[in-house]
């Protein structure tokens, strides 16, 4: 019998690169510094480059997808309900490349299979908040701009357009200020989700704190996608088969800067 127990033979494991597991702990988020939200993105760039064929796979179908739902009445609704399931998915196969494990088309129906009924309550929060800000929207556009009267004389054309132009910025501004908050709390609510079992009311007001935490950086970010989605669709919008997917993981490496602090 031979003893395989050598106390002299060289270890199996590589002492000078030892592994650092991946920590998964969800800490508090923390405010970043400006440059982050370009880091965000070159660090999405960096998991979309281990795996460029899935990833493009993944956005083609999930784009398919969202394209068959559009074209039917109603059940298009489905689609901002399924949104951040399918995002979820996305966000655990960012963690498995994260972890070192590979990508596949399995990870964008991931959230079919866990935290499913919170992710779609994500966006049904997402849905009735975009149902009220529209609501405000129009209530608001009567109320200044004078009602049914207003619609009529732009309608037949007599209304001034010296008085169009302030009441339409108020209507834009508005919207924006109304729509950033919910896009706020939407934007990392997904991951928190599917990586740590939160619901889905805990998991935007999380998304929220964070995004509002990080202004700096997300305006940093914001504007370097603005560039990166204009230079995208030069060559006949072949570039946004690269950009979305970035942008996707770019997501989930925010998520990871924010609060997992890493």
């Amino acid at each position: 019998m031979v003893d395989t127990n050598n106390p002299y033979q060289a270890p199996d494991a590589d002492l000078l690169r030892p592994e650092e597991p991946v920590s998964e702990e969800l800490h508090p988020p923390r405010k970043t510094s400006a440059g982050h939200g370009w880091q965000w993105i070159a660090d999405g760039w960096k998991l979309f480059a281990k795996a460029p064929l899935i990833w493009v796979v993944n956005i083609l179908i999930l784009f398919a997808i969202s394209f068959a739902l559009a074209l039917i009445p109603l059940v298009s609704l489905l689609l901002n309900l399924l949104s951040p399931v399918f995002v979820g998915g996305l966000m655990a196969g960012c963690a498995d490349q994260d972890a070192g494990r590979d990508l596949t088309v399995g990870h964008l129906f991931e959230g079919f299979k866990k935290n499913t009924g919170a992710l779609i309550g994500v966006g049904l929060l997402y849905l009735i908040g975009i149902i009220l800000i529209s609501l405000l929207v129009v209530g608001g556009f009567f109320l200044v701009g004078g009602g049914m009267e207003m619609v009529a004389d732009m309608q037949s054309g007599q209304i001034d357009p010296a008085t169009v132009g302030p009441i339409m910025a108020i209507v834009v501004l508005l919207i924006v200020a109304l729509v950033i908050p919910l896009a706020m709390a939407y934007w990392f609510a997904p991951a928190l989700v599917m990586q740590h079992n939160l619901g889905s009311l805990e998991a935007m007001k999380l998304s929220f704190r964070g995004c509002l935490k990080n202004i700096v950086p997300f305006l940093i970010y914001g504007i370097v996608l603005l560039v990166l989605g204009f230079l995208a669709m030069l060559p006949l919008f072949l570039g946004l088969l690269v950009l979305g997917p970035v942008v996707v993981a770019s997501i989930y490496t925010g998520y990871r800067d924010i609060f997992l602090h890493r």
